[in-house]
């Protein structure tokens, strides 16, 4: 224990020494880290909508059985888990959005400012796109989601799309 709790405070030391030389990292490191957080939280939530497909497409059987036991279940939370992501990729969509106008203000005071839109309109063309995937998956699914839920669900997604949208 004590020789862990000397290696410790020897990687602490490292640590802080390296914070304290290297405080600024520079900014194209921060946008490509940016930019993997979003491709790995589009990816997930793409994954998600391919369990929803998955989940449906095993639905009943030939007999009129559901085959999986548990798939009652988890499609009502696998589908909120990505209406979550989804949402939380809008969030990180229209977070880029108010930089770009921000640092669209700070050009007309002469700051450096990178016009391209590209990248952004990549964002929400990949984001609107997988929104579609995920509305037409739960519409599909409606029926076993439940008279309660579809429309809380049906709410957040108009609210995801009309954000975009009016931003």
């Amino acid at each position: 224990l004590r020789l862990v709790a000397v290696m410790r405070s020897v990687l602490e030391g490292e640590k802080a020494a390296v914070l304290k030389r290297y405080r600024h990292l520079p900014l194209s490191f921060h946008r490509r880290q940016e930019e993997l957080k979003f491709s790995l939280g589009l990816q997930r939530l793409q994954n998600r909508v391919r369990e929803i497909q998955a989940l449906r497409e095993e639905g009943p059987g030939r007999d009129g059985t559901v085959q999986s036991p548990t798939a009652p279940r988890e499609l009502p939370s696998l589908v909120m888990e990505a209406v979550k992501e989804l949402e939380a990729a809008k969030q990180q969509v229209l977070k880029r959005i108010q930089i770009w106008k921000r640092q669209q203000q700070l050009a007309g005071n002469g700051a450096i400012f990178e016009e391209n839109l590209a990248p952004l309109q990549k964002r929400c063309d990949n984001l609107v796109e997988v929104y579609f995937q995920l509305q037409q998956q739960v519409m599909a699914v409606s029926t076993e989601l439940g008279p309660e839920l579809l429309p809380r669900l049906l709410e957040r997604f108009n609210e995801v799309l009309s954000s975009l949208v009016k931003r």
